[in-house]
């Protein structure tokens, strides 16, 4: 598939592609993707569907996960994703920008961008990660409001509740929660920073019935699982968030310190992608094969500047 050609996805919405992922008998795997580029390598490592991550979107561009970046930025990632890859997207849509009406906006613009999914949180702005100390949540009752707004404005987008209850109203609190969402229209629950695979049974065994998500963030409270593990525990999705974005800045921390040790980036030849790699990765020939006025690349036999 390349974006410039129709038809890639036989026309049916994304939402309903990523609902039937959801009834596979096997956990539904979202590797996080933060710009078309990393979506093309899951695409190509395997995954189905992927997941865009707020703070992975926010860190990219600079800036901390407080509730900062805008629904028209969130869209322009939204659609080079889902241009370059056709995959289902789930979507990280904070605390939906504002009240009842701001989350109707973001679902109808969501969606029409091409999002497969969404989840929504139960925080109050300024939000922080949810991996983090002090948050502020929003009344049940205002989150369950949101919930319904969502559902509301949806065609096919697949609506995810997020709480982050646990860390302060304990599992009774998020399983509470939980449960007003899911009458509010909510497909599916995201019960945020639970802390041990006990916490993770407890609440699969109190929402019977209901599709869960797992959150499987690095240097957060959750300790590692794999995703068989969350499947045992009754998860039916798990998301890597951060991942992707992480290792490409470390990688990048590294060219940067030697190439100012050094004054050459010949070190790091073998920590990069080959321009051969990366032309594969991007279907540069098929591209090219569009139009036939564009001589067919040859690639430099000797190493040169990108």
């Amino acid at each position: 598939m390349i974006t410039l050609t129709g038809g890639a996805t036989n026309g049916e919405a994304a939402g309903r592609r990523f609902r039937a992922l959801l009834q596979s008998p096997d956990i539904l795997q979202l590797p996080g993707a933060h710009n078309g580029q990393a979506a093309l390598q899951a695409k190509d490592a395997g995954f189905n569907a992927l997941y865009l991550s707020g703070a992975a979107m926010t860190a990219s561009m600079g800036l901390p996960d407080l509730g900062i970046i805008t629904i028209d930025q969130v869209t322009f990632f939204i659609r080079q994703i889902v241009n370059a890859t056709g995959l289902p997207l789930l979507v990280d849509g904070d605390t939906g920008y504002g009240e009842v009406l701001n989350v109707m906006n973001m679902v109808r613009t969501f969606e029409d961008a091409g999002a497969a999914a969404v989840h929504l949180e139960d925080q109050i702005l300024p939000k922080k990660c949810g991996h983090l100390n002090n948050k502020k949540l929003a009344t049940p009752h205002d989150m369950a409001l949101k919930v319904g707004a969502a559902r509301k404005a949806a065609r096919d987008l697949v609506i995810i509740a997020r709480t982050d209850a646990a860390a302060s109203e304990g599992i009774d609190g998020a399983v509470a929660r939980a449960k007003l969402y899911i009458e509010a229209g909510a497909d599916a629950i995201f019960p945020e920073a639970l802390t041990t695979a006990e916490m993770f049974r407890e609440f699969a065994r109190r929402m019977p019935g209901v599709k869960l998500l797992a959150n499987m963030t690095e240097f957060g409270r959750t300790p590692f699982f794999t995703a068989r593990e969350f499947e045992e525990m009754g998860y039916h999705m798990v998301i890597w968030p951060v991942s992707s974005l992480r290792v490409a800045n470390k990688a990048q921390e590294d060219l940067y310190t030697t190439l100012r040790r050094n004054g050459s980036t010949e070190a790091m030849l073998p920590h990069m992608q080959t321009r051969e790699a990366l032309y594969r990765t991007l279907r540069y020939h098929e591209y090219e094969a569009l139009d036939q006025s564009i001589v067919e690349t040859i690639l430099p036999t000797i190493s040169e500047p990108a």
